[in-house]
């Protein structure tokens, strides 16, 4: 491996200090913040007076153009022509995911129909449940892609309730939250076209928070690209905790008929006895669909934020390219660990498209598990006490995957019940059931 390039050590000196005593591999699940946004965010709220976006104070005002200028500022970093895309400000990605739920619900007098890839986040595997027209899981890449091949008529066919049209969504990961592999992302194209082709409602979901951590977003060409991504800031940049759901604007109308109303997305609202009624706002799509008062502190630090990553790493890129030379040479040197009888150690979980040499098809996550020298498995809780004691920070269990863990270990249905009635729990400390782990090491 080359010499660690001596900006990186410089700036992880300076703008982390809190890493100095510890080992911190949990970058999937959040990433630390630098020490300069934290100052930079101090400067800034220290500096001015912000009041609530829905007045027309001078600090209400203020606000109000943080907030707008945070949300152009956003979609120009994930290349996404305001023409052609809204963002709209929610609490995480898992919030963006039920809004858009919530909303294709509400959409005309039809019911949602619901498909999904299994390497789903356990948030995009949830909206399931909202479906009242049913779901599909699709379980391999090749499976999606027949469905979506010349060859197949159209989606209408899984859409079609006697003479009724029902509308569909069809959501999948960019990059498994688990083991890290990218799913393609020319989907939503394909969908658009095989929809249109079909005459059929029917839009695209991509859940792009484990992406958007150390690749690029291109949301440049709007006629390919996602109908609703679901992305949370703190991902990309340590703070603010904070998500976005970017509507391209010719899916947007499928958000506005949803029952639920809050503070500041309507223009009128009456309660007469006789009368209820209320008018939505029909300016911006944002509008219509942030309810009650924006984080407007929150979305005021995606400027400090911004600001920081951008002097400290430049580009997305420059992110990518570091931390996908780090995990390549991390799974070389894992995948050639054995025992002294020649065991192999580590049984890592990689898809078999999956390159970490080819970013397009890996991001810089590793899953494993760990066996002894006669093939047992070390439990992954044991493995993270000694990693807690060693100053190293991971993950090990479910980590909301379920169905790339039952992929990976092997794990039937029938498995997973019989485990759940025989009292596994998310995060209880049990690692092995009847031969197999119960979860993953990341």
């Amino acid at each position: 491996m080359n010499p660690y390039p001596v900006h990186i050590d410089r700036i992880r000196r300076k703008e982390y200090p809190l890493l100095n005593k510890t080992t911190y591999l949990d970058h999937a699940g959040s990433t630390p913040h630098p020490k300069s946004l934290m100052k930079d965010y101090q400067k800034l709220m220290n500096a001015h007076l912000f009041g609530n976006p829905h007045s027309q104070s001078p600090s209400s005002l203020q606000s109000t153009e943080v907030v707008e200028t945070a949300r152009l500022r956003m979609l120009h970093f994930f290349r996404a022509d305001p023409e052609h895309f809204d963002l709209v400000f929610v609490a995480n990605a898992t919030a963006a995911l039920k809004l858009v739920a919530e909303g294709v619900r509400g959409h005309a007098k039809s019911r949602l129909w619901y498909g999904y890839h299994a390497d789903s986040h356990t948030s995009l595997v949830g909206l399931r449940e909202l479906a009242s027209a049913g779901s599909r899981c699709f379980f391999t890449d090749t499976e999606v892609a027949t469905w979506l091949s010349e060859d197949f008529n159209s989606p209408s066919d899984e859409l079609t309730d006697g003479q009724a049209r029902n509308v569909g969504l069809f959501a999948y990961p960019a990059q498994s939250n688990m083991n890290g592999r990218r799913l393609p992302l020319d989907w939503p194209g394909k969908l658009r076209k095989c929809a249109s082709k079909g005459n059929t409602e029917l839009y695209s979901v991509l859940d792009a928070a484990a992406f958007v951590a150390t690749a690029q977003l291109d949301l440049s060409d709007h006629e390919h690209a996602p109908d609703f991504t679901a992305l949370s800031f703190y991902k990309i940049f340590g703070f603010p905790d904070l998500g976005a759901l970017i509507v391209r604007k010719g899916a947007g109308h499928v958000l506005l008929k949803r029952r639920y109303f809050g503070g500041g997305t309507v223009d009128m609202v009456i309660n007469g006895a006789d009368d209820v009624w209320h008018a939505t706002k029909q300016g911006a799509l944002h509008e219509a669909l942030e309810d009650g008062t924006p984080a407007f502190h929150s979305i005021a630090a995606l400027h400090c934020a911004l600001d920081v990553h951008t002097r400290l790493y430049g580009c997305m890129s420059n992110v990518s390219q570091h931390a996908g030379h780090l995990a390549a040479f991390l799974y070389t040197r894992m995948a050639s660990l054995v025992h002294s009888n020649g065991a192999p150690l580590c049984t890592i979980y990689k898809h078999s498209a999956s390159d970490y040499q080819d970013s397009r098809t890996q991001g810089p996550t590793i899953a494993f598990n760990m066996r002894t020298c006669r093939g047992s498995w070390i439990g992954k809780s044991d493995f993270e006490r000694l990693a807690t004691l060693n100053n190293i920070q991971l993950r090990t269990g479910g980590v909301c995957n379920p169905g790339g863990i039952a992929s990976y270990l092997d794990l039937s249905p029938r498995e997973m019940r019989e485990n759940y009635a025989e009292g596994l729990r998310c995060g209880n400390g049990i690692d092995e059931m009847n031969g197999k782990p119960t979860g993953i090491i990341r």
